[in-house]
């Protein structure tokens, strides 16, 4: 089982950065795509960046430009870099990992908080 585990969420202000980080349990070159997602109350998980074993990238609309995903297979650790935050960005990050034949994990989350 993938252990995921997120960090480096916080207060910031509007225009602000933060960076998350994502450490999982095993090497991350096994797992086939590292995903975050973002949940604020009463709606649904919805996807904000992904990233792929050889390294291909996606980004939903609202945060192109702004976010950056990225990945050290040396440490097992993936990053999102989020830059020119709004109000909006606000949620709780989850990490979420997607393995061949294994499955499907997730991190237990991290809060962002981004003030006007």
């Amino acid at each position: 089982q993938v252990q995921l585990v997120e960090s480096g969420g916080g207060l910031v202000q509007a225009g602000g950065s933060l960076r998350l980080s994502c450490a999982a349990s095993e090497r991350i070159i096994g797992i086939n795509v590292i995903y975050w997602y973002r949940q604020t109350p009463g709606k649904q998980r919805d996807l904000v960046a992904a990233i792929t074993s050889s390294g291909s990238t996606n980004y939903a609309d609202s945060v192109k430009g702004r976010f950056t995903i990225s990945r050290d297979s040396a440490e097992n650790m993936v990053y999102l870099q989020m830059n020119s935050l709004k109000p909006e960005d606000t949620a709780v990050y989850y990490c979420h990992a997607y393995v061949h034949f294994r499955g499907e994990y997730w991190g237990q989350g991290t809060q962002v908080t981004v003030s006007s």
